[in-house]
């Protein structure tokens, strides 16, 4: 049931993305004064239909995909003087006359002052670029709304989880033969807020996984359990695993791979919670996920 609803869902939500694609050609016709005489959403046998003044607007049965039909799409065939270049008779060249022929057909004799074709270039490529600007439109509303309403994901300094040992090896998974881990022995607890590290404040889990790595031994942890404040006392162990710089990152080496080094070893885990950002972070989120996805295909050529 779950799963039919899941694929409904989804269903309704291309055929949107779809309407408001076509939308976003259909707005900068009309203004322009292009005769449209079609909106569908959808290909295939029509469902429903409604004519609006020149315009049909309507629902087709396969909801992948969506077109505006605007008049004269394709100029009539250039002249030389009075005489008409001849054709060609390639399979591409004698669909393209069709579709020329089916476009000029529904031009009237009151409509030639409104078909694509006559239009100056920079209004052709507005209509054109109305649709996927649309698109970009819808991806910055349901960016700022994961950000504002549903949050990103950040570690905070709620522990999560406590290891039993320390292992020397970072891959290992048996305890047998290895010390205790500090977290452990100093009573750290599953739900524990790590407030400050021998006196600094943690923020979240990175300025807390920094402060353990340089913090002088013993080190003195102030955590919230149950409302109350406790101080815990953590005999740190040394062991070998990627260095970290004071924002939390990786510290990595001229080839980019990380930085192994000692340092000191708590053994816990902070816990992943979705934080609602204020709004005024969206234009940066929205603007770095733009770039992102550009980069993308600007790395596409390099696989061919």
């Amino acid at each position: 049931m779950m799963y039919m609803l899941g694929v409904l869902l989804m269903l309704i939500g291309i055929s949107l993305s779809i309407a408001l694609h076509e939308i976003g050609h259909l707005v900068p016709a009309k203004k322009f004064g292009v005769k449209v005489t079609q909106y569908m959403v959808g290909f295939g046998p029509t469902l429903w239909s409604r004519k609006r003044g020149e315009t049909e607007y309507g629902v087709k049965a396969i909801p992948l995909g969506g077109y505006i039909r605007m008049i004269g799409m394709f100029p009539p065939r250039a002249q030389d003087g009075e005489r008409l270049r001849p054709s060609t008779t390639g399979r591409f060249s004698q669909l393209t006359e069709q579709a020329r022929a089916e476009s000029l057909e529904e031009v009237g004799p009151d409509d030639w002052d409104r078909v694509f074709y006559k239009l100056p270039v920079w209004k052709r490529v507005i209509i054109m670029a109305g649709g996927p600007v649309m698109n970009l439109v819808i991806a910055a509303v349901l960016l700022t709304g994961i950000l504002t309403v549903y949050g990103l994901p950040a570690v905070t300094t709620t522990v999560s989880s406590v290891a039993a040992c320390a292992p020397v090896d970072v891959a290992a998974t048996d305890c047998a033969g290895e010390p205790e881990a500090p977290a452990q022995a100093a009573g750290l607890q599953t739900g524990d807020q790590i407030v400050s590290i021998n006196g600094e404040a943690t923020a979240d889990w990175t300025t807390a996984s920094y402060l353990i790595q340089n913090a002088s031994n013993p080190a003195t942890i102030e955590v919230e359990r149950a409302g109350q404040t406790q101080t815990l006392t953590a005999e740190l162990l040394q062991r070998e695993r990627p260095l970290l710089n004071a924002d939390g990152s990786l510290q990595t080496d001229a080839a980019g791979e990380p930085v192994i080094g000692l340092v000191n070893y708590l053994g816990a885990s902070g816990s992943v919670e979705y934080v609602t950002q204020p709004i005024t972070e969206a234009p940066a989120f929205v603007g770095g996920a733009v770039a992102d996805t550009a980069g993308i295909f600007l790395l596409l050529p390099q696989s061919w």
